[in-house]
């Protein structure tokens, strides 16, 4: 068996991939049932790999803030989506004096759940010396985690080199993460130092998690639960076509997104009147692999055997 939330990230970034061309068909099993829970307060990250129905890892939500892009000629920093983290840029200001965040409510930023380039809170950091307060966000109880300040000063092949501070200006930690070669991304945490967090390259496709969704129309950044994808999984959203029906032909019509959030969490719905979830009928995607493989998937129930939400019950079949 290979070898999971990211980050989030997975986590996380797209890759070049070719056309969308349908998989040759080969006997990889029949239809396949799998039920996940999150935990109580989704309190937990799963790392699922499409190959072996399988979860190839998991771990507490909490426990990394930051995930760095591992390849040698990454860059990228990614918030840890699912404690709603946020950060705000102060510009290349004296990280060792005392700052706070009064009247910065209009340059607040977040990680889009899609992750594309422009979205990224942090944006291209590189070469401008910014300082940025960073908000932990929050813990499995619902309480803040703090602030922190940090730099992201150069990144080179092997590593990043940041420093960070109390907001006083106290502390000044100068670290170096050092990239790890077998993940997309290379999880951190300000207190923990590096963390494997995220499974290796090609060892998982979709990761079952909390994480923060910007609706737009209501100015809001709000903790959804759903499915984020890996760098090296495409999603195809089909709608208006029974499951039954759907073949690997579809992803000639029906276009495939290496978007994080391909999948996401608007697969199921809330009632205020029932104060329930249901599935959304007649939404089911194609999705390939890290292996190239195409699976169709729907989604059948958002509750666990006991009645808890947060326990996503999914069919997939190999096409």
């Amino acid at each position: 068996m290979r070898s999971s939330i990211t980050i989030v990230a997975a986590l996380l970034l797209t890759a070049c991939m070719k056309e969308e061309l349908p998989a040759p068909r080969a006997d990889r099993g029949d239809a396949r049932s799998t039920q996940l829970c999150m935990g109580s307060g989704y309190t937990q990250q799963l790392w699922f790999d499409l190959s072996s129905g399988e979860v190839v890892s998991e771990n507490a939500r909490t426990a990394w803030d930051l995930a760095f892009e591992s390849a040698p000629d990454g860059w990228r920093v990614l918030l840890n989506g699912s404690r709603l983290m946020t950060v705000w840029p102060l510009g290349p200001v004296d990280i060792t004096a005392a700052h706070d965040t009064a009247g910065l409510a209009s340059i607040r930023r977040v990680d889009a759940a899609s992750v594309v380039d422009d979205s990224l809170a942090f944006g291209d950091w590189r070469g401008t010396g910014n300082v940025f307060i960073v908000d932990l966000g929050l813990g499995n109880d619902g309480s803040p985690l703090g602030l922190r300040k940090l730099r992201l000063n150069v990144v080179d092949a092997a590593a990043y080199h940041l420093e960070h501070a109390a907001m006083d200006g106290s502390g000044l930690t100068n670290v170096s993460v050092i990239k790890d070669p077998q993940r997309a991304c290379t999880s951190w945490s300000f207190t923990l130092g590096t963390q494997a967090i995220e499974p290796p390259r090609g060892a998982w496709d979709l990761c079952f998690t909390q994480y923060t969704h910007e609706f737009e129309s209501y100015d809001l950044d709000y903790l959804v639960n759903g499915v984020l994808s890996a760098r090296t999984t495409r999603v195809a959203r089909i709608t208006g076509k029974a499951f039954a029906e759907i073949t690997a032909a579809d992803t000639l019509d029906y276009p495939m997104s290496t978007k994080r959030n391909a999948i996401g969490y608007d697969w199921k719905a809330y009632s205020f009147e029932t104060s329930s979830y249901s599935i959304v009928p007649g939404l089911s995607f194609i999705v390939q692999d890290a292996d190239g493989y195409l699976y169709k998937l729907r989604f059948l129930d958002f509750y666990g055997a006991q009645g808890q939400t947060g326990c996503p019950l999914f069919e997939t079949v190999p096409l």
